[in-house]
């Protein structure tokens, strides 16, 4: 008999951990072997328990699923995420998409369709719900596109890519024609939308991404 599917839950809210359990835990093929309840729990467990399968929040404390996501797939690609959230907003299933969720379904899928999901994206097979596989459909067929961080505006992706390409508010702002309380604003939700804490860390994210190159 092979192997049953290792699984980690990341969810914040212990009663639908506890009724996710319960629905996994009538599949003889998988076995939960770790529950977390934060962004940063979930990327420390997973590190240390190396499942086949994390099943992935979107909303949580700290770093939330989306970061944890990017982290995992940075440092473990071989750990399948399969995203279970409430949200189906077309930001978050593009940005998780563009992370390397292989798979994306709602907290009301149904129990057996959550099973089956797990054994496919365990698989290495991408698994949708059909609350976004439409939207998941057009965005595949129009290409990665041109813009990586989907969950910044336009103008916080302008104000990102001149930081990575070295330069200060003071300079930002003359070169967007726009005061520095502007620039400063701009910043600070590019630093909350990508969960960093340093000018550092969101630029080295910017450049991982491309950005900071003419």
């Amino acid at each position: 008999m092979s192997s049953p599917i290792r699984v980690v839950m990341a969810d914040d809210h212990p009663t639908f951990r506890d009724g996710l359990r319960s629905v996994l835990g009538r599949a003889d093929d998988i076995a939960v072997i770790g529950e977390a309840g934060t962004g940063e729990g979930a990327v420390e467990l997973c590190a240390a328990q190396a499942p086949d399968v994390v099943l992935m929040d979107l909303q949580m404390p700290g770093i939330g699923g989306l970061e944890a996501t990017r982290r995992l797939r940075a440092h473990h690609p071989g750990i399948a995420v399969l995203v279970l959230t409430m949200s189906d907003a077309d930001e978050s299933v593009y940005a998780a998409l563009r992370l390397g969720a292989l798979g994306y379904l709602l907290k009301d899928t149904p129990g057996p369709d959550i099973v089956e999901a797990v054994r496919r994206v365990a698989a290495g097979q991408a698994l949708y719900g059909p609350a976004v596989a439409g939207r998941i459909a057009a965005f595949l067929n129009a290409g990665p596109g041109p813009h990586p961080f989907p969950e910044l505006t336009t103008r916080e992706r302008e104000v990102l890519d001149l930081m990575a390409r070295g330069l200060d508010n003071a300079a930002i702002a003359r070169r967007l024609v726009v005061s520095p309380k502007t620039v400063r604003n701009n910043v600070s939700a590019v630093f909350a939308k990508l969960h960093v804490a340093t000018r550092a860390e969101a630029v080295v994210r910017a450049r991982e991404a491309g950005l900071g190159t003419e």
